[in-house]
C-alpha cells in the first residue's frame, strides 16, 4: 500500500477540523430571529448549542469503540459525511422540533470526530503532538469565525436564516472528497487479532483522568456560554445587532492568532500550570469587563485569549499521559465527554437563569464564578510529575505481568 503524504493528511486533518464549530457558531448571531419565527422560548433556543455538546458527551465511547472497529480515519469520514448532511438539511427548517432534530444530527458527527482526531494526531503525527494541536485548535476557531462572522450578513442577503445555517455543509463538501483521497485510501480496516489488541478502554478509575476531565468540562461551559449569549447579551448592553454579532466574531478572531503562536511560546516556556493560570485570567478580566459595561470589543478579545490558549493545553494533556494512539483516544473520549456534558450545562443554565430573571444581568456574574472554579481545578490536573507517575505504573504493571506470559 502506498505511504500516504504526511503534508495532504495534514491538509484534510485541518479540513475536517474546520467543520467541528459552525453548526453551532452559526445559530448564535441569528438566535433572536430564530426563537421570534419559531416561537422558541430561551431554554428552548438554547438547547441548539446544548445538543451538539451534549452529544460530543454521550457518544465518544461509541466513536471510540467504532474507531478501533472500522479503523478511526474510516469513522472520521462518516462523521464529516453527517455533519453535512444534518447542516444542509437546515435549508428545509419549518419548526422548532425539525431544527433540533438537525441540530441532533449534526452534534453526532460532531461527537464522533472530535477524540478520534486526537487519536488520529498520536498514531500519524506522535513527534508533532503541540503543532497538530494548534491546527486543530485554530482550525476550529476559524471555522467558528467564519460561521459567526458571515451566517448574519447571509440570511439578509438570501432574506432566509434556514439557508443561511444550511450553507455550511459546504465545508464538509469539500472536506470529504480531500479526506478520502489524502487518507482513507491509504488505509485499511483492522483485521479482528489487531482490532483486540488495540482495545484500549476509558480511564474511569483514574484520577488524573477526572482532573483532565473537569478541567475540559468547566472550559467547555465557558466556551460554548460565551457561544450561544456572548451577542444577546452585548445588545442588551444597548449597542446594535450587527455590533453584538460582531463581537463573538471577534472572539472566535483572537484564537487564531493565539494558536498559531501557541507551539513557539510552549518551547519556550514549557509549563503548563503557567499557560492555564493565563488564559483563565484572561478571561476573568473579560468577563469583569462586560460585567462593568466597559469596551465590549477589548472584553470579547480578552475573552477569547483564553480558548485559545485553554483549550490546545486540555487536549494536549490527555495525550501526553499516555503511551499510544489507542489510549490517546480513549483518554481524550473520556475528558471530552464527561467534559462536553458538563460544557453542555452552561447555555441551558444561562437560559434557566434569563428566563426566570427576565434579564442578561446575572449571567455574567455567573460565568466569572465558573472562570475562578475552572483554574484552580486546571492547576490541580496540570501537577507536574503525575504523567511520569502514571507511566512508571504502567511499566510496572508490565514487568509484573511478563513472568505470567511466559
Amino acid at each position: 500500500m502506498r505511504k500516504p503524504s504526511l503534508f495532504m493528511m495534514a491538509v484534510a486533518f485541518i479540513l475536517a477540523s474546520l467543520n467541528l464549530r459552525p453548526a453551532m457558531n452559526s445559530i448564535s448571531p441569528m438566535l433572536q430571529a430564530i426563537q421570534r419565527d419559531l416561537g422558541m422560548s430561551s431554554l428552548s433556543a438554547s438547547l441548539l448549542t446544548s445538543i451538539p455538546v451534549l452529544c460530543m458527551g454521550i457518544f465518544p465511547a461509541f466513536a471510540v469503540k467504532l474507531g478501533q472497529r472500522a479503523g478511526l480515519e474510516r469513522v472520521i469520514g462518516w462523521s464529516i459525511a453527517v455533519i453535512g448532511a444534518g447542516t444542509v438539511l437546515r435549508w428545509f427548517t419549518g419548526s422548532s422540533a425539525y431544527l433540533l432534530l438537525t441540530t441532533v444530527l449534526s452534534g453526532l458527527g460532531i461527537a464522533a470526530a472530535g477524540p478520534l482526531l486526537s487519536g488520529f494526531i498520536k498514531q500519524h503525527f506522535p513527534a508533532k503532538v503541540p503543532v497538530m494541536i494548534s491546527l486543530y485548535t485554530v482550525s476550529m476557531a476559524v471555522g467558528a469565525a467564519l460561521a459567526s462572522g458571515l451566517s448574519l450578513p447571509l440570511s439578509v442577503r438570501a432574506h432566509s436564516w434556514q439557508e443561511s445555517l444550511a450553507v455550511w455543509a459546504i465545508l464538509a463538501a469539500v472536506a470529504l472528497p480531500v479526506w478520502w483521497w489524502s487518507v482513507l485510501r491509504h488505509t485499511r480496516r483492522p483485521a479482528r487479532a489487531e482490532r483486540s489488541a488495540r482495545a484500549a478502554g476509558l480511564p474511569w478509575n483514574s484520577a488524573k483522568a477526572w482532573a483532565l476531565t473537569l478541567s475540559f468540562g468547566l472550559l467547555a461551559v465557558l466556551f460554548f456560554s460565551v457561544t450561544a449569549w456572548l451577542p444577546p447579551v452585548v445588545e442588551h448592553m444597548g449597542y446594535g445587532k450587527d455590533y453584538a454579532a460582531n463581537m463573538l466574531v471577534l472572539f472566535s478572531l483572537t484564537q487564531i492568532p493565539v494558536g498559531l503562536l501557541f507551539p513557539h511560546l510552549l518551547r519556550r516556556l514549557p509549563s503548563r500550570r503557567f499557560w492555564l493560570a493565563l488564559g483563565a485570567l484572561s478571561m476573568a478580566a473579560g468577563f469583569l469587563m462586560l460585567w462593568m459595561s466597559v469596551t465590549p470589543w477589548l472584553a470579547a478579545i480578552l475573552i477569547g485569549i483564553g480558548p485559545g490558549v485553554l483549550f490546545p493545553v486540555n487536549l494536549m494533556m490527555p495525550i501526553e499521559a499516555v503511551s499510544d494512539a489507542q489510549q490517546a483516544t480513549a483518554w481524550s473520549a473520556m475528558t471530552q465527554s464527561v467534559g462536553y456534558v458538563i460544557g453542555a450545562m452552561g447555555p441551558m443554565l444561562l437560559g434557566v437563569i434569563h428566563d426566570a430573571a427576565g434579564s442578561y444581568t446575572l449571567l455574567i456574574p455567573v460565568l466569572l464564578a465558573v472562570t475562578l472554579a475552572m483554574a484552580g481545578v486546571q492547576q490541580l490536573a496540570a501537577k507536574p510529575g503525575a504523567a511520569k507517575v502514571l507511566n512508571k505504573q504502567r511499566a510496572k504493571e508490565k514487568e509484573t505481568a511478563l513472568p505470567l506470559a511466559e
